[in-house]
């Protein structure tokens, strides 16, 4: 009986360190990007920077320095804002 209360409670433990705070993180990046607009700086997850000229169902298109890019909506990590704000 001892060994099962001790099993529950690590697996809340897990829950509330491990799992319900990536859920959260998860429904935050969600939420950002469907309220992506034009004219938003965004950054890529693999470090592009650009802003957005064009916002479809489940593309964006963003402008770089040297050209134009479309780009699924799961491609954009957050914009140049948050990151400075994680500093």
């Amino acid at each position: 009986m001892n060994q099962m209360v001790m099993l529950v409670l690590i697996l809340v433990v897990f829950y509330f360190f491990m799992i319900r705070p990536q859920m959260k993180k998860q429904k935050e990046l969600k939420k950002f990007r469907e309220g992506l607009s034009v004219g938003d700086k965004v950054v890529t997850i693999g470090g592009v920077h650009g802003k957005i000229l064009e916002v479809s169902e489940s593309t964006i298109l963003v402008g770089l320095d040297s050209g134009k890019m479309r780009l699924d909506k799961s491609a954009i990590s957050n914009s140049p804002e948050d990151q400075l704000q994680k500093k």
